[in-house]
């Protein structure tokens, strides 16, 4: 088990649970329990039953998919703060992606079981979950548009300030990895990414991207 004051304290932080009373919140915190991984291990598998949910105390967790031919697509990435699995672990369903520690993670986890006694008993946390689920859905509705109507610079640089607002102006992930968030090969990625570095806009090296954020905002803008 962890310690419930640093998990009521993340818990807050969260908008998922921050309109929660001190109560509720040190409930749910006493349900968590500690879970560290090494860069590169895997938390589970496509497939895996969804049986907890999870939080990130700190690290990144990629989520990522394959195909059989070996090719990996990341999803998302959460650093500390965010919380993940929630589908899984409300509708009882398998899990639908792999999660990887992207680099040494600490998390939180909490059982799905405990987890539905608490959502029976307060039903303001079962709304906020609602509005969780609802945001995820229309993030992937707005990625979905933007993919089949922006250009790829424009997808590029939203996408790198999304990860810029999470995990600060240096970003920890490789072009591979990049590239799939945006829905394009690497080399488009790569190319895009040189003509910034030329400009100025970005810096690159291996497993990072550094970027200047006034400037990729007004490539953000462009239509």
């Amino acid at each position: 088990m962890g310690n419930p004051v640093e998990f009521a304290t993340l818990l807050k932080m969260n908008p998922l649970f921050s309109e929660l009373g001190p109560e509720a919140i040190g409930a749910i915190a006493r349900l968590c329990q500690t879970r560290r991984l090494p860069a590169g291990q895997t938390l589970f598998t496509k497939g895996e039953p969804g049986d907890a949910l999870y939080g990130v105390r700190r690290g990144q967790i990629r989520i990522e998919t394959g195909t059989a031919a070996g090719e990996r697509l990341t999803i998302e990435v959460f650093g500390a703060g965010d919380l993940f699995g929630e589908i899984a672990v409300l509708d009882g369903r398998p899990r639908t992606a792999d999660a990887v520690a992207q680099e040494d993670a600490e998390l939180f986890v909490l059982p799905r079981a405990e987890f539905l006694n608490t959502l029976e008993r307060d039903v303001g946390l079962a709304i906020r979950i609602i509005e969780l689920l609802c945001a995820r859905l229309r993030s992937t509705n707005e990625r979905t548009e933007e993919m089949m109507f922006l250009p790829l610079p424009v997808r590029l640089a939203r996408r790198l300030l999304t990860l810029a607002e999470d995990f600060g102006a240096e970003v920890q992930i490789t072009q591979d990895e990049l590239a799939g968030l945006v829905g394009v090969t690497r080399e488009s990625v790569n190319r895009q990414l040189q003509e910034w570095r030329a400009n100025g806009i970005v810096t690159l090296g291996r497993g990072r991207i550094s970027v200047d954020i006034e400037r990729l905002s007004a490539q953000a803008q462009q239509s």
